[in-house]
């Protein structure tokens, strides 16, 4: 049963990413009961590999995000300890392709998100518009999904801020650790709902 209330039609054979619910930070930046849903979809269409390649791939760029978040809370923890240098962890997550997409969270957010980099492809860009096109009724979600972007990118910018404050502020450690689970919650959260919204949208609309 998908959290809107509804389920994916088997013959999709794709399996968004569950959010468990589990929460760090005691700061919400969205009220998750207000997010909008997708119509429930045809339970008896019947989806081809090719279209089921297309609402996978967006689980598995999300998989490499969650699989990156990983890596920064374990940078972030070493640094807490004492075992890595503050510089050396701020310039590792710099490198990292979350960031060098300015926190616009992987290969199909980057075109809606105010700090678009160079690194987007064509491809990239043309998603969500093209979903707007294809199918009104997705405009809701992909609203949300918009405002969700940038919110994250300011959460990611704090935790840039925190890693410096980690150097000069007294509380820098307690900050750091705050500003990292905060990112960690609204992302998974973000991801999780993208994922149950635009998976089946995406089987049966395509990419561009």
């Amino acid at each position: 049963m998908g959290e809107d209330g509804h389920d994916l039609p088997p013959g999709l054979q794709v399996t968004p990413t569950p959010d468990d619910g589990t929460r760090l930070s005691a700061t919400r930046l969205w009220d998750e009961d207000e997010r909008p849903h997708v119509r429930p979809p045809d339970p008896e269409r019947i989806y081809s590999p090719h279209e089921r390649g297309q609402g996978q791939h967006l689980v598995d760029v999300h998989d490499h995000l969650r699989a990156e978040l990983a890596q920064v809370r374990s940078v972030v923890e070493q640094v807490t300890a004492g075992a890595l240098d503050p510089g050396a962890a701020r310039s590792h997550i710099n490198t990292m392709t979350m960031r060098q997409n300015d926190w616009a969270l992987g290969a199909y957010c980057q075109s809606y998100c105010r700090v678009v980099t160079t690194h987007h492809t064509l491809e990239d860009q043309m998603m969500f518009p093209h979903l707007r096109r294809a199918d009104p009724s997705l405009a809701p979600v992909i609203d949300r999904l918009e405002l969700e972007h940038h919110a994250i990118h300011d959460v990611l910018e704090g935790v840039d801020r925190a890693l410096v404050a980690f150097i000069t502020e007294p509380d820098g450690v307690v900050r750091l650790q705050d500003a990292v689970d905060l990112l960690t919650d609204t992302l998974l959260s973000h991801l999780s709902y993208e994922e149950r919204e635009l998976v089946e949208p995406l089987a049966r609309l395509g990419l561009t």
